[in-house]
């Protein structure tokens, strides 16, 4: 995340300083996060990159090597912080994140508090969105992935808006000095159904809990834990199908199948000719085409969201 301004005003840094955490994006399945010194160099396929040659210049520019192979420097936003840092544990992608943000109905200032922590890739989009006034409690209860955790967060610059706890949820509950300030709560316990209970006591009135969790017999007992004290309980499970969008050129038969009065008839193509006929180069007119991506992403968790109910 861009390094938010110490006086906690709306505005971020767009240009980059010795000592930024900058991404280096080669492509799009090859992106690193690398820290700028002065006196560094970045070596990679595309050459030798001066880090003094990246300060001064704004996020999202394009650098060049002195073998003429370029890199893009990027922000390390939360979603492109998602795809490089460090997997301690299982992460959760963009698509669960967005759709726990949305529901978890996060504004600046809200608090939310967290448990596990596990690799902060869910950590540093709760922050973004509850910035600049707001706060992040996150708990795990393995000491050493919680440091690791606090030096990331320096590095992305949100350590001001997240406070990181080593403690077991499900076996001592959250904190007693937290009861009644949180505006939101995320479990992704194994067994998240023991740390309900104290998760409704941190919940302001009508504050909302969600629960991540691979099985749905875990879902199955947290939502019975969940019908005493919340309502509105709904799970679901996100899939996500993403498109390849490209330019190619058709080639002659398929400019004959398109000319008025032909009745060859159309078969439907192997995967592997589908995926040669992206690479020709045949003469005729280049069109654009969509087709789902080959690799789709399957099942990641169930979502169980529900509603502390509000005492008269």
């Amino acid at each position: 995340m861009l390094l938010t301004d110490p006086t906690k005003k709306l505005s971020f840094n767009r240009t980059i300083s010795d000592g930024d955490l900058v991404i280096v994006y080669e492509k799009h399945d090859n992106m690193k996060a690398v820290k700028v010194c002065e006196k560094s160099v970045l070596e990679n396929r595309f050459g030798v990159f001066k880090h003094s040659d990246w300060i001064g210049k704004p996020y999202g520019c394009k650098v060049s090597s002195h073998k003429g192979g370029f890199v893009y420097l990027l922000a390390p936003t939360p979603e492109l912080w998602t795809l490089v840092l460090s997997h301690r544990t299982q992460i959760l992608y963009i698509a669960d994140i967005s759709f726990v943000v949305m529901y978890l109905e996060l504004i600046p200032g809200c608090v939310v508090l967290e448990s596990g922590t596990g690799s902060g890739s869910l950590t540093t989009s709760l922050a973004r969105a509850i910035a600049p006034t707001g706060h992040v409690y996150t708990f795990d209860f393995h000491e050493q992935r919680a440091a690791a955790a606090r030096e990331d967060f320096e590095k992305t610059g949100i350590s001001g808006l997240v406070t990181v706890g080593v403690r077991d949820i499900q076996g001592e509950g959250f904190p007693k000095d937290l009861v009644g300030v949180a505006d939101a709560v995320f479990l992704d316990l194994p067994q998240p159904w023991l740390a309900i209970p104290s998760a409704g006591e941190m919940l302001k009135p009508d504050g909302v809990l969600c629960s991540f969790s691979p099985c749905i017999e875990q879902v199955q007992r947290s939502s019975e834990t969940l019908t005493s004290k919340f309502t509105d309980i709904r799970t679901f499970e996100v899939l996500l199908r993403t498109y390849e969008v490209r330019e190619v050129k058709m080639d002659q038969c398929q400019s004959e199948e398109d000319t008025p009065g032909s009745h060859r008839p159309c078969k439907r193509k192997h995967r592997a000719s589908e995926l040669s006929h992206w690479q020709q180069d045949n003469s005729g007119s280049p069109i654009v085409m969509a087709r789902p991506s080959s690799e789709a992403k399957g099942h990641t968790g169930y979502l169980t969201f529900a509603r502390l109910k509000c005492v008269a």
